[in-house]
């Protein structure tokens, strides 16, 4: 094959082909041009008269913050209290569904006598409880074994949900004594306690179906209302009165009542009238009246347990009529703050650890439910102007103008107020809050926690807490007395919030040295290791320079004890606001970024080394070590990468970047005269040796490439030799299939191989392996490669192509920067053998390349890397039979493959007539 390559003027090709370039007189975002042509200045801003366009319009930056500050008030104020007035049934739904998640129950639960007695109703014939007394009497070793049994929670819900159907069915074929009669066994459940954990699930199953029989009844008085008393159909508006009701559908109404009140047994007897409490609306103007007769009622429950369930019922029932009253919570809430007192349930002799245990703290923790909905009601219920009566009404104020006079209350109905109170109220009575909690020692509620809700709640605006100082230094004394780690880093974690805004500094040193002394006599468990993450991260972020954090008391001593996915959390943080800057030089912060690098990769877990969070830690410690500058003192920078190498050895991501941050060094070197070639030298292995312990081989060849072109760059041929063999090593082991049916990272491939051929250039050619030795090396490797599709072959014999025609250049396109590395160009001048080697190689090359154009089974594909290959051919050949041949063969395949009017086809026909590359008339008249 004939082929002569063509002789290029790179520079006199650049200035041909360069746009005509002239100074702007002004900055084009300098002003702003008016639809009709006009120029308008734009607001100086500082000095800054460039118009931002995401500024929006004319005002300042922080004037389009007013209007968006004035719309997120709107966003953030409170509507919900309307919402939970206005749809009480979604909120009830809500709470039942936590209140069943709070207290889960095992697969297997004991189930009383009386409880099994009715769950067999619908099964057979029931004992009367008289008989049920008689048999406990006659044998009572029998009736102990035989009283309680096991069943499945499966079976139980299976038992009720077979009561409610048959309570249903009863009820839609007229059988409303049955349908009654069954919802009051229902109820009778409700005073079965035996079993604590259960009793929440019993409770919603219970009610639910107590809440459909008050619907069915509401339904059937309703239709009844629907009619005047002469019978004429009318519409029964939703705020009827009592006096619009006809006198049958008061009958009605009236009758279940007295159905109800026929019920002997007190609790069924409760329970029955609130489901259908809210039909009293048909017979009474103000049916609220009623509520304290229930809630007196209530008070002869014996079981605490059931009597505070039943106030919780009997508040929710108490939303489904219009009228608001809240006086019946006030005497709920004192009537459990009551029973809390006096059934000891809060005393002192089962105190352990400040805690009860046992049964009392199962019980409590059960009883809270009722305390948080009804003092959720009192406060949803209530005015701003009630505050103070309702206060005064729970025994806490003596008068409008001292609303926490009383010196004490139970703890947990405290730590429900606290968190319903109005923040106004809370944050103008700070201190006799702290004074109340103070004075409220007893067991039923952690009093800690009360002081870290206090804070919560003083945080929400505490802009307007009276007399913040004392507050904190109240708060300070309190926790003082604090032996418990755990009981200290709770307050202390909301509280912090308030120093933080009002640089209170002292409260933070007294905060900071209370926590160091604590770590150092305690065992550090997961509560408290949570604790302290929250309170390591609020320091963070609030200063946000880590100078600052670092001159903090015990700050390096409290994070020493921190393990765990905790200190990974905030060795991340560390990191992500020490990498902000644009360097790091101070050689403490290096050191403890360093170590806190170092104790993050070491908590690593290596079979999760892929997860998201671990290759957040690897960017983040890539960042902190691509950040460190060591300025003149060189020597000390290669240690520490060394350093690096040897602490991050299983993070991929880490040693990419030292082998980035060391080629840097011999740039820097280079760039700065630095003459000491063993420091360079040492570099370079660095680099070398850190290379192949990275997994991924495309990038082994691309660091391969990157650290040869360095070694050019400091002149040492030798070890930019032997990183290129690497780098065909590589090569040659790239798969982009991994294990899928095509290739992946097609286009970093490509450019990385492009980037080979643009490095080939300027490596100097070995007599000895043949000059065309690397890029032959290369053609064979990638001939071998049986996964590279035929487009990826092509594009890459392209290159190939236009470098050995850039080698046969009598000036090089460009050279290595060191001047003791000469280029092809002067070693091998005017040398025909070195060019007829680079000619026979250039043969080769193009029957590859066209059989790789030939072989691509997608027609538009392969019509435009046959262009591909004719403008390579073109730029890279003089016009001889050998080179006309090849490109008039692959124009028409093109033309084959492409629509007559493509213009990459018009445009290479155009370009292959003005060189001479194309003969006869018709293909000139193509390219016109």
């Amino acid at each position: 094959m004939e082929l002569k390559f063509r002789n290029r003027y790179y520079k006199a090709e650049e200035d041909v082909h360069s746009l005509p370039r002239v100074a702007a007189e002004t900055h084009p975002l300098s002003v702003q041009s008016t639809s009709c042509g006009d120029q308008v200045d734009v607001t100086d801003y500082g000095g800054d008269k460039f118009f931002d366009p995401l500024r929006g319009s004319y005002g300042k930056p922080e004037d389009s913050m007013k209007d968006f500050g004035s719309t997120a008030t709107e966003i953030t104020s409170e509507p919900y209290k309307d919402v939970a007035i206005q749809f009480p049934g979604k909120e009830w739904t809500s709470y039942k569904k936590v209140l069943m998640q709070k207290f889960p129950v095992s697969k297997m639960i004991s189930v009383s006598s009386l409880s099994s007695s009715i769950m067999k109703t619908c099964k057979g014939p029931e004992k009367s409880s008289a008989n049920v007394h008689l048999e406990e009497l006659d044998d009572p070793q029998r009736f102990a074994e035989e009283g309680v049994k096991y069943i499945t929670l499966q079976e139980y819900v299976s038992h009720l949900t077979e009561l409610k159907d048959e309570i249903s069915r009863a009820w839609h074929a007229n059988d409303r004594v049955t349908s009654l009669n069954l919802s009051i066994k229902v109820a009778k459940l409700l005073s079965d306690t035996s079993v604590l954990q259960l009793y929440p699930t019993l409770f919603v199953i219970a009610t639910e179906i107590l809440d459909m029989l008050g619907d069915m009844v509401w339904e059937r008085i309703t239709q009844k209302a629907q009619y005047t008393e002469d019978g004429t159909l009318a519409h029964l508006p939703d705020n009827f009165q009592a006096t619009e009701i006809c006198a049958e559908a008061k009958e009605t109404c009236y009758n279940w009542f007295s159905k109800v009140g026929s019920i002997r047994e007190l609790l069924p007897h409760i329970y029955l009238e609130l489901a259908i409490y809210h039909c009293w609306r048909f017979l009474l103007e103000q049916p609220a009246d009623n509520l304290p007769r229930l809630v007196m009622m209530a008070r002869g429950i014996a079981d605490p347990l059931a009597s505070f369930y039943c106030r919780l019922y009997l508040a929710h029932c108490a939303q489904k009529i219009p009228q608001r009253n809240i006086g019946h919570l006030i005497i709920s809430m004192n009537d459990m703050k009551t029973l809390l007192m006096n059934g000891e349930l809060v005393a002192s002799e089962e105190k352990t650890s400040g805690v009860l245990s046992g049964t009392r703290s199962s019980k409590l923790g059960l009883m809270e439910p009722a305390i948080e909905y009804v003092m959720k009601c009192l406060f949803k219920e209530s005015r701003e102007l009630q505050i103070g009566d309702i206060l005064m009404g729970l025994g806490l104020g003596r008068n409008q103008s001292e609303l926490f006079g009383n010196s004490s209350c139970v703890s947990l109905v405290l730590h429900h107020l606290l968190r319903e109170l109005p923040i106004g109220i809370v944050c103008s009575n700070a201190l006799d809050i702290l004074h109340l909690i103070e004075c409220s020692n007893d067991y039923s509620f952690d009093q800690c926690l009360n002081y870290k809700l206090l804070g919560l709640r003083l945080c929400e605006n505490i802009s307007h807490v009276k007399e913040v100082n004392l507050v904190m230094k109240k708060v300070i004394q309190v926790v003082s007395r604090l032996n418990s780690l755990d009981e200290y880093l709770n307050v202390v974690d909301t509280h912090i919030d308030i120093v933080l805004p009002k640089h209170m500094n002292s409260f933070l040193d007294s905060i900071l040295d209370g926590i160091f002394e604590r770590t150092s006599d305690e065992e550090i468990g997961e509560n408290e290791l949570s604790s302290l993450q929250s309170i390591l991260l609020k320091l963070l972020n609030h200063f946000d320079n880590l100078e600052n954090i670092l001159q903090l008391n015990h700050f390096n001593q409290i994070l020493s004890v921190m393990q765990g996915s905790s200190r990974t959390i905030i060795n991340m943080r560390i990191l992500s606001i020490a990498t902000r800057s644009s360097c790091i030089r101070d050689p403490t912060t290096i050191q403890f970024l360093f170590e806190v690098s170092r104790s993050l990769h070491d908590n690593i877990d290596l079979s999760t080394i892929k997860d998201k969070e671990n290759n957040h830690s690897a960017h983040l410690i890539s960042r902190f070590i691509h950040m460190v500058d060591y300025g003149s003192e060189v020597e000390h920078h290669l240690a520490f990468l060394v350093q690096c190498r040897g602490a991050f050895g299983s993070m991929s991501e880490v040693k990419e970047t030292i082998v980035h941050s060391s080629n840097l060094l011999v740039v820097k070197a280079t760039r700065n005269d630095i003459s000491d070639v063993n420091f360079v030298k040492s570099c370079i292995a660095c680099s070398e040796v850190t290379i192949p312990s990275i997994p991924s081989h495309l990038k082994q060849l691309n660091l391969s490439l990157e650290t040869a072109e360095v070694a050019l760059m400091a002149g040492l041929v030798s070890h930019s030799d032997g990183l290129v063999d690497s780098a065909l090593r590589c090569l040659h082991n790239v798969d982009l299939l991994e294990g899928s049916r095509m290739p992946k990272d097609v286009d970093g491939f490509q450019s990385t191989l492009c980037k080979f051929c643009s490095l080939i250039v300027m490596i100097p050619g070995n007599i000895e392996l043949g000059v065309t030795s690397i890029p032959r090396n290369m053609f064979s490797i990638l001939s071998s490669l049986s996964w590279m599709l035929p487009s990826m072959k092509a594009k890459v014999l392209c290159a190939l192509i236009l470098t050995v025609s850039a080698l046969s250049q009598n000036n090089l396109l460009y050279h290595a920067i060191h001047d003791e590395v000469m280029g092809n160009d002067s070693l091998f001048f005017c040398d025909q053998q070195y060019l007829q080697e680079l000619l026979s190689f250039s043969a080769v090359i193009l029957q590859s390349l066209i059989d790789a154009v030939l072989q691509e089974p997608i027609q538009a594909a392969r019509g435009n890397l046959a262009l591909d290959a004719c403008n390579a051919i073109a730029s890279s050949f003089e016009v001889c039979q050998g080179a006309s041949d090849i490109c008039s063969k692959l124009v028409e395949t093109a033309k084959l493959s492409l629509s007559s009017n493509n213009k990459y086809l018009q445009s290479t026909i155009r370009f292959l007539n003005s060189r001479g590359l194309m003969q006869g008339e018709s293909c000139k008249k193509a390219g016109d």
